[in-house]
């Protein structure tokens, strides 16, 4: 029977055999071996003891060949490879992947070993990797509530070709997303949903920090020169500075996407995870999509927030006096007449008065709400009324009298520029000037000159 054993050295191990081999020749000192082998003296005698007396096998590991006893067993790698292969997780990042194993399998999985695995099955992740650029960080603010960022980013957020707008906003000094809401277009009501839930939930923050869409900055500001700003002249408000200007909030518009660059990288990791949350949870439409949201900012700020420089949070309460549906919506001013009624939009309402709620003075200047939430309301130095539409009565048309017909003035027959030429001869150069003017004293005398008076006196 044949008891010889036969080892698969490396390369490394191979190196070690010839310089011990020829460290035992003699060809060697003990302190070149170790130099070589960039181990210690120690090392090298035992390893060369174990040589002498087992022979090669002493360069190999003894657990060389054997499994591990906390390797994964094949049935749990193959639950791993084809949960990851299903339709639910197919499209989650690796990263993404770990906490849904946690989260909805009950299966706890390290980073590493679940990355080994699955790029062992040849299995890539669908989250391309950019180059690192190097560029230099802005350092977060201090306290939580100094500066929010808001932006919205158009995505197929169910699966589909068909993108909807997704308004959201982040603290720039925690990574914490206060507010989230899902539009078919970037719109108005996107940005005020999300300072909504911001106000409710943490409170009205110090500043925002937006890109120059029309929504925040009037388009007529790129257009005013420093000597018109010199002069003190201002532009309009749009709807929405005007509410933060209620709110007291400024604004800061960015030049640039970089410039708010946690917003955007926040844009980067939603259009990674929540098509595939959506998936899971079973959600297809903008209502659903925006009840989900809610319960997934949590989960969100759970994972990626982190603690602010101060611990004293920089976000104002809301004042119990301050109503969001008379500040977050559409706000114009209008008079009304000696009714109460006012024109807008080309329509008439009349604002209803009620025992509690005296008749408005005419030519008062009231403010017209409009909003999804309040609808359409009035209000009056605080007070809201509740306003319908009117048709004015129709006044009957007076019939302007007749105009006295004019009737244009005809020559008579005997005038010169109708027929006067036919009267008088005409003058040709025949006839002497003697002739002429006997023919002119005819015509004359027979028209203008009076009968001839004769007087008679002796002499």
């Amino acid at each position: 029977m044949n008891n010889e054993v036969h080892y698969l050295l490396s390369p490394e191990q191979l190196n070690r055999h010839s310089v011990l081999r020829k460290l035992i020749d003699g060809d060697l000192t003990l302190a070149q071996a170790a130099s070589s082998l960039n181990l210690s003296k120690r090392q090298v005698i035992r390893l060369k003891k174990g040589f002498i007396k087992e022979g090669p096998g002493i360069l190999v590991h003894k657990n060389s060949g054997r499994k591990p006893a906390h390797a994964f067993s094949e049935e749990f790698v193959a639950t791993i490879i084809s949960l990851k292969q299903s339709d639910l997780y197919r499209h989650a990042n690796f990263l993404h992947f770990q906490e849904l194993l946690l989260r909805q399998e009950q299966i706890s999985i390290s980073y590493s070993a679940l990355h080994a695995l699955l790029t062992k099955a040849k299995i890539q992740s669908p989250k391309k990797r950019r180059r690192f650029k190097p560029h230099r960080r802005r350092k977060r603010k201090l306290q939580e509530g100094l500066l929010i960022q808001m932006d919205a980013t158009p995505f197929a957020w169910f699966g589909t070709e068909e993108s909807y707008a997704l308004h959201g906003a982040i603290d720039d000094a925690t990574g914490k997303v206060v507010g989230l809401y899902l539009t078919k277009h970037e719109c108005l009501m996107g940005y005020w949903e999300v300072i909504r839930q911001m106000g409710l939930q943490y409170g009205i923050p110090v500043s925002l920090y937006t890109d120059r869409h029309a929504i925040f900055l009037s388009t007529a500001a790129g257009r005013l020169s420093i000597e018109d700003q010199l002069a003190g002249k201002l532009i309009n408000d749009t709807q929405f500075s005007r509410a933060m200007k209620e709110l007291g909030v400024t604004i800061i518009p960015a030049r640039s996407p970089q410039a708010k660059g946690r917003v955007e990288r926040l844009w980067e990791t939603l259009q990674s995870r929540l098509p595939v949350e959506f998936q899971i949870a079973g959600v297809s439409s903008i209502d659903q999509a925006n009840e989900f949201l809610i319960q997934y900012i949590p989960l969100l700020n759970q994972r990626f927030a982190v603690e602010p420089g101060h611990a004293v949070s920089a976000f104002r309460p809301l004042a119990k006096e301050v109503d969001l549906d008379t500040v977050l919506c559409v706000k114009l001013t209008r008079s009304v007449d000696a009714g109460g009624v006012f024109s807008f939009y080309n329509r008439h309402f009349k604002v209803i008065a009620t025992p509690s709620l005296p008749i408005l003075p005419p030519k008062a200047k009231v403010s017209v709400l409009v909003s999804p939430r309040s609808g359409f309301v009035v209000q009056y130095k605080g007070t809201l009324y509740q306003a319908l539409p009117y048709s004015k009565p129709v006044r009957q048309a007076t019939v302007p009298p007749a105009a006295k017909q004019k009737t244009p003035w005809k020559p008579p027959d005997t005038h010169y520029h109708k027929y006067g030429h036919t009267l008088v001869n005409k003058v040709s150069f025949e006839d002497s000037d003697q002739d002429i003017i006997a023919m002119l004293e005819s015509i004359f005398l027979s028209r203008y000159a009076e009968p001839a008076v004769t007087f008679s006196r002796d002499i």
